[in-house]
């Protein structure tokens, strides 16, 4: 019964998506029938729902925003530009897909997707001007690090939720994703990217935002070094724990800035020195760059509050239970349970933050029963969530708008990338496993 309940809670979500409901609105509705119908009584449905609801956003309210302003900053600023700018003249045209690919790695680490991509995309239309290369030959090696990124490695919202939901360590997870990202981003990019290059694509039609030429860009160290900060800190925290004592003065600083939160908000104090108040920008004008980034995830915020609030029923339900012992029944691999259900999820709901939240509310109690390494299910799940995109997802239609592609043409190179990166992101977590305990 309870999976007749679940499968049915899932369908619902799916209808209530293409009829372009919210996703806040019908995680939050579909959590409410879900809880009725697994027999909970109102007043725990209520209690159930506060709870995930506050769990959810105590694990990562902060993350999340703190990641949208240093974004925020770095762009405005024009670090990022700084960056990509640098990493192509130091490639040259003979290297350029690794430039690009290098520049959207380093890019898309601080930034979420779209930002990225927006940002990117003038850079990617100029080199092919430029060079005369094939417009897919360089937007592909863009696309794909910053998808990878974005499915793989906190502060984005996917690894972030989902580190929270299964009690997994941010530094370890950043670490495992680096390791897994490096092949899926090299294989859904510039190989890719080569295959892809004999489909044509008129760029002289196309009309794009100018690419900034503004003169006063900050220098190079700084823009690379900020953008960095926060991994660097999470990084650092990981390894001292693993080389110091327990006790040991400079581990301990380590391990206090090295937590995301801490972080985040350090590099974010530092962007805010050096490219507002260093550069004599007001101090309002610095706090509307903060305001403008929170407004721009604050219904992502939502969306993954109720996607929280779902999971949180499913296990006081008692449902968790029952799901734990499922993968067992069926003698599957958790995390290829995992990643299978959120794949379908993906194919179905269109968003790979949705189809990751409903995914950690039905694997959630395996990782509680301690069988699996809690993460490589974060990384199993992320990769899941980029499974087969295509026209249900906002994604999809982004790419191929801003490169002006057939159906045809964006089925055949972005649902092929994005599915690549899936696959090896699956391959990654089982390998990762041989030498990781859970």
């Amino acid at each position: 019964m309870s999976l007749l309940v679940i499968l049915f809670a899932i369908a619902l979500q799916v209808f209530l998506t293409i009829k372009k409901i919210s996703p806040f609105l019908s995680l939050l509705f579909v959590t409410i029938v879900c809880g009725l119908l697994l027999g909970m009584e109102p007043a725990k449905l209520l209690v159930s729902i506060e709870k995930g609801v506050g769990s959810t956003l105590g694990s990562l309210a902060l993350i999340i925003c703190l990641g949208a302003v240093l974004g925020k900053i770095l762009e405005i600023s024009g670090a990022t530009e700084r960056i990509s700018s640098t990493l192509i003249h130091a490639f040259g045209e003979k290297y350029i897909q690794w430039a690009v690919l290098v520049t959207g790695f380093l890019i898309g680490i601080p930034l979420y997707y779209n930002a990225g991509f927006v940002i990117l995309v003038p850079l990617v239309f100029s080199i092919a001007r430029r060079t005369g290369l094939p417009l897919l030959y360089i937007a592909i090696p863009m696309a794909a690090s910053l998808s990878t990124t974005h499915c793989f490695l906190p502060p984005h919202p996917g690894p972030v939720v989902l580190i929270g939901a299964f009690k997994a360590d941010t530094g370890k997870t950043l670490m495992y994703g680096i390791c897994m990202a490096i092949p899926a981003v090299l294989i859904a990019g510039p190989l890719l990217g080569n295959i892809l290059k004999r489909i044509h694509v008129d760029i002289d039609s196309v009309v794009i935002a100018k690419e900034n030429t503004r003169a006063n860009l900050p220098p190079v160290l700084p823009s690379f070094c900020l953008a960095l900060l926060p991994v660097f800190l999470i990084t650092l925290s990981v390894v001292t724990a693993q080389l110091m004592p327990q006790g040991n003065l400079f581990r301990t600083i380590t391990a206090f800035t090295g937590d995301a939160n801490i972080a985040l908000f350090v590099s974010v104090g530092a962007a805010i020195y050096y490219f507002g108040l260093k550069e004599k920008r007001p101090m309002n004008e610095v706090m509307k760059w903060l305001n403008e980034a929170i407004s721009g995830i604050a219904m992502i915020l939502l969306i993954i509050t109720a996607g929280g609030a779902f999971k949180q029923v499913l296990i006081d339900s008692g449902t968790g239970q029952y799901i734990a012992s499922f993968s067992t029944s069926l003698r599957m691999p958790p995390l290829v349970f995992a990643w299978l259900i959120t794949a379908l999820l993906r194919v179905t709901l269109g968003s790979a933050t949705v189809a990751g939240l409903t995914a950690a509310g039905i694997v959630s109690p395996m990782v509680a029963a301690g069988t699996v390494s809690p993460e490589l299910m974060v990384l199993a799940v992320g990769a899941g969530s980029v499974f087969g995109s295509h026209i249900n997802d906002s994604g999809f239609w982004m790419y191929k708008e801003f490169f002006r592609l057939t159906l045809k043409q964006t089925f055949l190179s972005w649902t092929v990338m994005e599915t690549l990166i899936s696959i090896i992101g699956l391959a990654g977590v089982l390998l990762l496993q041989l030498f990781i305990k859970s």
